[in-house]
């Protein structure tokens, strides 16, 4: 996910600064901050510490110091979508924002400062997905990876590749390599000649509750045995384990009904 690697205390590789593009952050706004900690604690063996007060209650959750995600409090008036948002990296989110409404998009928030820790918007793409753009300062963002419980793959859901690529491709600047099937619709984003992020049209396959929108998967090293612990702590299994071709994973939602992957990948 980035161009910067180092040694990791987990076996895992870790990072310093991630390239304009890349994805770089996953977070979640929930209504019950401890119930959601304790659910991704027990399932990823996450630590917490609190994070930027700028905005609002929040969580940045570690793996052996490393920080992988962030957690924050929704407004009791407010009544959004519970799911995990990416966020790819910009130089200037200032210019990226203008980039996304240049593009067919909407910025719903920002940009705005984080404390010392950066600069962010929330954006749409013309499909209605979200995602964020981060500008780092001081929190670079996901500072590991390829190890149990951290972030691995995104992957936008949405009715068909060839109304979005080009958005994400005018505003980030990524390349795309199409995966060449008679019946399968889906396109990686590049970035410095790696793929980063996909692009899966599944047409009318959409939850008949959700519109297009990005799917998280975490890494894991037993993904039945995941999927089993998700049920356990409250969750759900929304497709049963099963192999792919990049590795064994599953689907599954959180007590408060966000939607992730987790996957062993094959190496």
């Amino acid at each position: 996910m980035t161009e910067a690697r180092g040694p990791a205390g987990l076996n895992g590789t870790t990072h310093t600064r991630h390239a304009p593009g890349v994805p770089c952050w996953v977070s979640l706004m929930v209504h019950a901050m401890d119930t959601t900690q304790e659910f991704y604690g027990e399932l990823f063996g996450w630590e917490f510490e609190p994070g930027p007060r700028q905005l609002g209650p929040s969580a940045r959750a570690l793996l052996d110091g490393h920080e992988v995600a962030g957690i924050g409090q929704m407004p009791p008036d407010q009544h959004l979508s519970i799911a995990w948002t990416p966020y790819f990296a910009s130089d200037d989110v200032n210019q990226t924002a203008e980039s996304v409404r240049h593009c067919g998009g909407t910025v719903g928030v920002g940009p705005l400062d984080a404390g010392d820790a950066g600069r962010l918007a929330i954006g749409l793409d013309p499909t209605g997905a979200v995602f964020g753009i981060w500008q780092a300062a001081a929190h670079l963002g996901t500072g590991i990876i390829g190890v149990h419980g951290t972030p691995a793959w995104i992957e936008l859901l949405t009715r068909d590749t060839e109304s979005v690529v080009k958005f994400y491709q005018g505003v980030f600047g990524h390349g795309l390599e199409p995966v060449v099937s008679a019946d399968f619709d889906y396109v990686t984003l590049q970035s410095g000649g790696r793929a980063v992020a996909g692009i899966h049209g599944v047409g009318h396959g959409l939850p008949r509750d959700r519109g297009p929108h990005w799917l998280t998967y975490f890494e894991v090293t037993d993904v039945d045995a995941a999927a089993s612990q998700v049920t356990e702590l409250g969750g759900h299994v929304l497709r049963a384990a099963h192999d792919s071709a990049y590795g064994r994973v599953a689907t599954v939602a959180d007590p408060e009904g966000a939607v992730f992957s987790v996957i062993h990948t094959d190496r």
